[in-house]
């Protein structure tokens, strides 16, 4: 139980730093650190979910299991640019390249393959 706390509290921690670095992706990071909390710590739980900043997303996430197609745009957009352009100027060639590449197309197929919500 405490092993979740921690891992929620290290997630929500990323996803904080995301909300101000484009590499980090915030809304994934939200979502696993409130499924931390779910586990280990339901009056964390709760505040987060009534927190202005993460609450509607975990919640239409919770509700409806889609991402709208603005965030889609703007998820796909980033791991293309943002990811793309680490993975080409800083990636070593061989095996770590191709490694982070397809890890960026993974990203990018996972997000758009979940259900698009009409908001």
């Amino acid at each position: 139980m405490k092993l979740w706390f921690v891992l929620g509290v290290f997630f929500l921690g990323t996803a904080v730093l995301g909300i101000v670095l484009p590499v980090l992706p915030t809304t994934p990071l939200v979502l696993v650190a409130a499924g931390c909390f779910a586990k280990s710590s339901p009056k964390t739980y709760n505040w987060l979910l009534e927190s202005e900043q993460f609450g509607p997303t975990i919640k239409n996430w919770e509700a409806n299991r889609c991402i709208p197609l603005r965030i889609k745009w703007i998820a796909v957009s980033m791991i293309a640019l943002v990811g793309g352009s680490s993975v080409l100027f800083f990636v070593p060639m061989g095996w770590p390249k191709f490694a982070s590449l397809a890890l960026l197309i993974y990203g990018a197929w996972y997000v758009l393959h979940q259900s698009t919500c009409s908001d």
